[in-house]
């Protein structure tokens, strides 16, 4: 199992934290610009914990210990099924210097980016206290 699944499956905010490289990229699916650092990509990423219900991740692709990862999941926005991808690229460092996540069905990308946009006051707090 990859450490970033390990940790987003037990929650450890603080250990997906860690494996973020300074200058990493978040790729929104539902954000036409990209957000760059670190603080502003972990505050999204405690944001979508807070948004997602019943969130597995189903399988994942890549080679052990490869700069490029895939990690599909299924999870729920509040009544709407949701079914996405998370791509990882990691640094020569091995941290993530790069994650886009894509999703489907359409109609639980609009649910995904009203229930986010309710949450960017507190995660734009977040990410400026960190």
């Amino acid at each position: 199992m990859h450490p970033f699944r390990k940790a987003v499956e037990a929650g450890d905010m603080a250990a997906i934290e860690d494996m973020l490289a300074d200058d990493v990229v978040f790729t929104s699916p539902v954000a036409f610009q990209p957000y760059p650092g670190k603080a502003i990509t972990a505050a999204i990423l405690r944001g979508v914990t807070r948004v997602f219900t019943d969130f597995r991740y189903l399988r994942e692709i890549g080679e052990p210990g490869g700069r490029d990862h895939a990690l599909v999941f299924q999870a729920k926005v509040g009544d709407k099924e949701i079914t996405g991808c998370d791509f990882l690229h990691f640094d020569e460092d091995g941290r993530i210097d790069d994650l886009m996540v894509m999703v489907r069905p359409l109609s639980a990308a609009h649910a995904l980016s009203e229930a986010m946009g309710a949450q960017f006051e507190r995660i734009s707090q977040e990410a400026a206290g960190a």
